[in-house]
């Protein structure tokens, strides 16, 4: 395992020339050394710089290194920190242990000892470092393989994501309300390099047009009423990771200019101050509405609009790829079960038949609402019907029977008498509405008694569906 001679090295110690020799020996190891007097100025230097290891001496007037180590490992918890200890204080140095020290050194030390102990903690370091990365990545392809679907066009949308994903350049994701705009601006986060950094999302439509400018930017200290302290906006907290700003459409005229700027130059500054930050992030915007149609009604920066809409990846809506729906549903209904302990371990045929006809307005959301509420109410070990509520099982049949009615329009009836026509007529809506009398016979206009009759009369249709009464 190679440790890296970056490793920047905190030296904590009263002692002048014990500080002096403990950098001494670092340094020529490659490592990069500070020094501290005292605990207090060690917390200020922690606060300040990326320390890997922080090598104090336990006893020390002020902050001690028992209470030095707990401040570090509130600062930097993947820290290490190894105790220098007298004669009279390793039993202390052992307790201390418990609380996290990785190990301690005795006075009086030598080189051999420090550098062997100081790289072994390193070697820990970067151990648990790598394992939280490879958890990271790990939960990163889960979460990227949560965009669930076998439709074309979702393959073409994952296509797409796997292409841009490795790029720095700027997404607009669109598509209607519901559709899974966040869960593909996640899935770009990380598939990306930038996949163990941040991904901080913002809601511009959630936040009021005077908060969104010092969420987005941040602000100092008395920038405005309430403002107490100073405050890092969203660009500076997604430093080197993915800012993901959700309807970006409702962004106000000022902001989108601040906004265009960062786009353009990577600068901004705090509301309030005068120095300027650079932002090394990777945007992606999403909007559920026509950024174009808003930039003819002068709503939305031309210029912006642009810079946006550097690569457009359009998310379908779940009534165009209805053959996701039961790979959507089966995933939501095991995601609620588990959490609800429900012991349920599927779904009905006459229920996944209502949700594959529904129109589903409120999309992939609305699917994952109705299978949460459908788990919670169920009774038994399957999602029947009876767990939907009951205006979304009288719509799934009103849209199956418009679908059904705009289908018999073309039904090739050339001359064929009247008799036929009807007979045609009505083994091809039943065959539409695989058999289910009560649709059909209201598509028909007629009775369901009546539908019986003339099947009866007219033959074929009867053996092919009086098994199929409702």
């Amino acid at each position: 395992m190679t440790i890296r001679s970056e490793s920047l090295i905190l030296v904590v110690d009263d002692t002048p020339g014990i500080r002096e020799a403990l950098e001494r020996i670092l340094s020529k190891e490659g490592y990069r050394v500070l020094t501290a007097a005292d605990g207090e100025e060690a917390v200020k230097l922690l606060q300040k710089h990326d320390v890997a290891l922080v090598l104090t001496d336990l006893k020390m007037p002020g902050i001690d290194g028992a209470e030095l180590l707990k401040i570090a490992k509130t600062i930097s918890p993947d820290l290490e920190v190894v105790l220098i200890t007298g004669h009279g204080t390793i039993d202390v140095a052992v307790e201390v242990m418990k609380d996290g020290a990785f190990d301690f050194i005795q006075k009086p030390f030598n080189k051999m000892t420090v550098v062997k102990v100081v790289k072994k903690a390193l070697e820990k370091r970067l151990l648990v470092l790598e394992n939280k990365n490879l958890q990271q990545r790990l939960k990163g392809i889960e979460e990227a393989e949560q965009v669930i679907g076998k439709s074309m066009a979702m393959r073409k949308v994952m296509d797409m994501v796997e292409q841009v994903a490795p790029s720095t350049a700027t997404v607009l994701v669109t598509g209607e309300s519901g559709v899974g705009k966040e869960v593909i601006a996640r899935a770009l986060h990380m598939m990306s390099p930038r996949r163990d950094k941040k991904f901080i999302k913002v809601s511009c439509a959630a936040l009021p047009e005077t908060l969104l400018e010092a969420e987005l930017f941040g602000y100092e200290r008395g920038a405005f009423t309430g403002a107490i302290s100073r405050r890092e906006g969203r660009f500076e907290l997604a430093h080197g990771g993915t800012l993901f700003l959700d309807e970006v459409g409702d962004i106000n005229p000022a902001v989108q200019v601040k906004l265009l700027r960062v786009l353009q130059s990577g600068e901004f500054e705090r509301l309030g101050g005068g120095t300027t930050f650079v932002a090394d992030v990777r945007l992606i915007a999403a909007t559920n509405a026509s950024l174009k149609k808003l930039v003819e009604k002068k709503l939305f920066r031309e210029d912006l609009y642009y810079r946006l809409n550097v690569i457009n990846i359009t998310i379908p809506p779940l009534r165009e790829r209805r053959e996701d729906i039961p790979l959507l549903a089966n995933y939501f209904l095991h995601r609620y079960a588990a959490k609800n302990g429900k012991d349920i371990t599927g779904i009905s045929k006459e229920a996944m038949d209502i949700l594959i006809r529904y129109h589903w307005p409120g999309n992939v959301r609305e699917l994952e609402n109705t299978m949460e509420r459908a788990v919670v109410l169920s009774r038994g070990t399957a999602i029947t019907p009876s767990d939907f509520p009951e205006d979304l099982r009288q719509a799934a049949d009103e849209h199956q029977e418009v679908a059904i009615e705009q289908r018999m329009l073309n039904i090739p009836i050339g001359k064929l008498p009247l008799k036929d026509i009807e007979r045609l007529v009505m083994e091809e809506t039943l065959r539409q509405s695989k058999g289910n009398k009560n649709i059909a016979s209201k598509i028909l206009g007629i009775s369901t008694r009546t539908l019986y009759r003339k099947i009866d009369s007219s033959g074929g249709a009867s053996d092919l569906h009086a098994d199929s009464e409702d």
